[in-house]
């Protein structure tokens, strides 16, 4: 039995289908396992159910790892704050948002098809409150934790970033993708696969020029639309069983300080998703042969305007012209252009229009 070191504990913040699925993952796939994993959500009782479950998966498979859970919401940093303090986790991934990305498909109404009309990137304000609150509390509690932000990260920690809170990564988006062209590529051992891709890239862009960019080694791979085709087929929920599972293999690697080499969302707080090293719990991007860090920041800038947002790197959020055309009417001022230091205001805003708009029908 592999055994596990008290150095490689795990927090995961929130109760969602990605927080049950990391952690569903964790109990059986992590390698090297932590030794704990701690839930932290707000609602306790699902809280409870993960940790349970992970729990007995874990028993089941001879696994070391256990899992408990703690009512704390992410709202309150000084709460949370001391609570990882107590704990002291090596890694904390945050899974918690306050808009749910499954909304449309389970509750449409007049705030889904808003969000439909002006794009993705229109609720950036909504992922990033919690994501924030999370990152300064692991700041305020002077642990040697890792801060992994798995909401819309691609948008999110170039926020972080332009605020100067410490975000080392997100989980999932490029990840995802990459898995799916990795179930068809089937690269032969030692060869890598590196994967240039943005949150946009979830569905197929209209312009096919637009489209993930993907190398084994430094050989572009061609004609990646059609290799995904069957990936953004699968239901969007369904997906989630594939996003947790590669966050989960590399959560644990990176508690663990060991080396790999992945593909991420938001490392650094860069805007996108890119390949990347990591040792020692440091990030570096592994970019393929000819491609320079400026140019695959400004490629995934492009990509960012697919979303509808995008954060320039001197700390502005720009909503696209889909974003700003769907407001006019709703919200007071020019939300086209705002520092990313208003994000609470704009989330406010934001949170009192959706509550007026789901009274209305989609």
């Amino acid at each position: 039995m592999t055994t596990t070191a008290p150095d490689r504990d795990i927090a995961v913040v929130g109760s969602g289908s990605l927080a049950r699925s990391i952690c569903y993952s964790l109990a059986v796939a992590a390698d090297p396992p932590p030794r704990t994993v701690t839930v932290l959500a707000r609602n306790e009782t699902a809280a409870q159910e993960i940790a349970c479950i992970a729990d007995a998966r874990a028993a089941a498979s001879s696994a070391a790892t256990r899992f408990r859970a703690t009512a704390v919401d992410a709202r309150d940093r000084d709460a949370m704050a001391g609570l990882l303090r107590r704990i002291a986790p090596r890694v904390v991934v945050n899974c918690a948002s306050v808009q749910s990305p499954w909304e449309a498909a389970h509750a449409p109404s007049g705030w889904t098809r808003l969000l439909s009309e002006a794009g993705f990137g229109l609720a950036l304000p909504l992922h990033a409150v919690l994501a924030r609150e999370v990152a300064c509390a692991v700041r305020s509690a002077g642990v040697p934790a890792v801060f992994v932000n798995a909401c819309y990260p691609d948008a999110v920690n170039p926020v972080l970033h332009a605020e100067g809170i410490p975000v080392a990564c997100g989980v999932g988006n490029v990840a995802t993708l990459a898995a799916a062209l990795r179930a068809v590529l089937r690269p032969r051992a030692g060869v890598r696969l590196r994967v240039l891709a943005h949150h946009s890239h979830l569905h197929a862009p209209a312009d096919p020029h637009h489209e993930v960019r993907a190398w084994l080694d430094d050989q572009p791979v061609q004609d990646v639309g059609r290799l995904l085709a069957a990936h953004r087929a699968c239901g969007r929920e369904e997906l989630n069983a594939v996003t947790g599972h590669t966050a989960a293999l590399f959560l644990a690697r990176l508690a663990a300080g060991a080396e790999t080499y992945a593909d991420l969302p938001g490392p650094l707080g860069l805007p996108g998703g890119y390949p990347v090293r990591v040792r020692d719990r440091q990030i570096t991007l592994d970019l393929p042969h000819g491609i320079t860090r400026k140019e695959a920041i400004a490629w995934q800038q492009r990509m960012a305007g697919l979303d509808g947002v995008v954060v320039t790197p001197s700390g502005r959020i720009h909503l696209g012209p889909r974003a700003a055309s769907a407001l006019a009417g709703h919200l007071p001022g020019d939300c086209a252009g705002r520092p990313t230091d208003s994000v609470r205001e704009l989330t406010g805003q934001l949170l009192d229009l959706r509550d007026t708009l789901r009274a209305t029908p989609a």
